[in-house]
């Protein structure tokens, strides 16, 4: 029972990851300003610790889950899976630090809209973050059909 439990749980968990990068996506474009820029930055909180959710619940997950820490740490699908994730993670990074520049710039300025060229470079982050996060539900599936070990 425990397995099903914190297999439901690290699922979805990378669920609600999927849909507030989603919602990430669509919010950082042109023309971006005013609530919205409120509105992206909590997101992009809740994305933060939705991400620290997944980590925590998949470490529990190895283990303590029925297939055992051992399949996991000799699993080279795990590893990938495991650097797609960090990667994603530090392409993060530049993002936030814009989003949270803008928000403070919002707040002092009601009428503040990042400059385009910010706007343009971080959403190259996070298309790139899209293609990263294409892999990990492939060496998921990889690991679950034991391929990698």
């Amino acid at each position: 029972m425990l397995d099903l439990i914190l297999a439901s749980t690290h699922h979805l968990a990378v669920f609600i990851l999927v849909a507030l990068f989603a919602a990430e996506f669509a919010l950082v474009r042109p023309g971006l300003s005013g609530p919205r820029l409120k509105q992206l930055t909590r997101i992009d909180a809740a994305y933060g610790a939705v991400a620290g959710i997944v980590i925590i619940v998949g470490i529990i997950r190895v283990i303590f889950g029925a297939v055992g820490y051992e399949y996991y740490i000799g699993n080279q699908a795990f590893w990938g899976k495991m650097t797609a994730f960090l990667v994603m993670g530090l392409l993060t990074i530049p993002p936030t630090m814009a989003f949270r520049r803008w928000a403070r710039a919002g707040a002092e300025q009601a009428d503040y809209a990042p400059p385009a060229s910010e706007i343009s470079a971080n959403r190259r982050f996070i298309h790139l973050q899209a293609g990263v996060l294409l892999l990990i539900p492939i060496f998921a599936a990889a690991m679950a059909r034991g391929y990698g070990g």
